[in-house]
Parts: C-alpha cells; sequence; structure tokens
C-alpha cells in the first residue's frame, strides 16, 4: 500500500503549479502535506488520485500508474476534495447509494458496505437529510464516508476537518487514526496542530516544490510545535522567490 509520484509537473498558464515534484508515502502511516493556500497541495492531491493528468511525470498507487493505468489506479484510492460540495439535493443515504453504484457496488453488497460506514461515523440520525439541508460537520463527515464505501487501502484526503467545529475535529481525527493502522493516508491540511497530532511524517510544499520533509519529530521545535520550522522554511522560500524574481 503505497503512493509513488516522480518527476511531477503542473502549469496551468504562466503558474508553475507543481514543480519536479517526487515524494514516497508507505503503509500504515498518515503524512501530512502542509503549506500556504497556493503552494500546490490541492493540484498535487489531484493528480495522485487521476483526476487531473500531470504535464509530465507519473505516479503509482500500489502499483498502478494514475497515468497510464488511472482506472486500476483508482480502485485503490478513496479521495475526499477540498471543499466537498455538490449533490445537495439527494439524501445521505441516496447520495451513498449512488456513490457505492458508481463504485462499482450494487444490491446486497452496496447495502452492507453503507450499512458499515453509517455504523462507523454514526450517520444513521441523517440518512434521510438532504446534503443541502446538513451542517458542514454533517456534510463533511457524509463526503468522508463516501471515502471508505470500498474500503480503499489509500486515502487521499484534502483538509478534511475544513470548517469543523472542535468536537467535529476531534471525532473525525481519531476515526482516521484508528483507520491508518491498515491503510496509507496523504492529508493535506492548513492547521499545523492537527498535523502534530496526527501525522508520523510531514511534507511541507511551497510553490509547488517540496522544501522539506521527514518524520514529523524532525520538525517540531522544543515546545512540541511544527509552526517555527515551517515558518522559517516558508520565509526562505519567499526571499528566495524574491531573489530569484
Amino acid at each position: 500500500m503505497t503512493i509513488n509520484a516522480r518527476l511531477l509537473n503542473k502549469t496551468f498558464g504562466s503558474k508553475k503549479a507543481v514543480v519536479d515534484l517526487s515524494l514516497t508515502v508507505g503503509s500504515g502511516e498518515i503524512v501530512g502535506l502542509l503549506g500556504a493556500n497556493g503552494a500546490g497541495k490541492s493540484t498535487l492531491i489531484k493528480m495522485l488520485t487521476g483526476t487531473l493528468t500531470p504535464d509530465t511525470g507519473d505516479a503509482e498507487v500500489n502499483g498502478h500508474s494514475v497515468v497510464t493505468d488511472r482506472l486500476h489506479a483508482q480502485t485503490q484510492i478513496g479521495y475526499l476534495p477540498e471543499s466537498a460540495g455538490g449533490f445537495g439535493e439527494l439524501h445521505v443515504l441516496e447520495f451513498l447509494r449512488f456513490v457505492a453504484n458508481a463504485k462499482g457496488l450494487f444490491s446486497l453488497e452496496a447495502e452492507k458496505a453503507i450499512d458499515r460506514i453509517v455504523d462507523a461515523l454514526s450517520l444513521a440520525e441523517v440518512l434521510t437529510t438532504q446534503l443541502g439541508q446538513l451542517s458542514k460537520g454533517w456534510r463533511q463527515r457524509t463526503w468522508v464516508a463516501q471515502t471508505l464505501l470500498t474500503d480503499p487501502p489509500v486515502l487521499f484526503l484534502d483538509e478534511p476537518t475544513d470548517g469543523l467545529d472542535p468536537i467535529q475535529k476531534s471525532s473525525i481525527r481519531a476515526f482516521l487514526m484508528d483507520m491508518a493502522v491498515n491503510k496509507t493516508i496523504l492529508m493535506s491540511t492548513h492547521i499545523l496542530e492537527e498535523a502534530e497530532l496526527m501525522c508520523k511524517r510531514v511534507i511541507i510544499m511551497d510553490r509547488g516544490q517540496i522544501l522539506g520533509s521527514g518524520p514529523t519529530v524532525d520538525f517540531l521545535s522544543e515546545k512540541g510545535r511544527l509552526e517555527p520550522k515551517v515558518k522559517m522554511l516558508l520565509s526562505a522560500s519567499e526571499e528566495k522567490a524574491s531573489l530569484d524574481g
């Protein structure tokens, strides 16, 4: 259960969103993808999930190329996009059935998968509520649920606790940490405290490139915080960009 990316590049017009980026994420760990807005985190995740084709480079999910073997790669993946939305007219149960069918689960197999994930994420009380009528917390929990219907070995989570209240964040974090024992999880977050709590390793991005990566403990200050080292790396990147530009 691994993610391997090699020299990924993506440009939008004149903007280089991801530049010669390579990384590896192994099994049984949550790796935090950190960086400011516009650093390239979401673009990277979209390429790794096969929803965006890189200009050059490739990535493999459990040995399947997201460029040349995209459909097989996507069978290994659960994907939570940033600010997930849409399908507001569907009830939660209808939405989960729709996603299950789209992922090849039907009839009894689909219902078993839905029952399993509804129980795991305590969604029973909102099954007949339209997604558009849910609070942000319940809607986010529903979208997390859809990533897990096929029990995929690899998860890509783009800001999974964005907009949740402290109790909801704590619940989702605990759930993901329990699952990480048997999965590979790459999770982007702008909440450094979340990375400190959840992630075995961190990857720090800016301007489409990796500034630093390694075990989370290697980036912690004496007080156990990521912020000083992350700020230092981002400031150095900003200074270099100013000199180059």
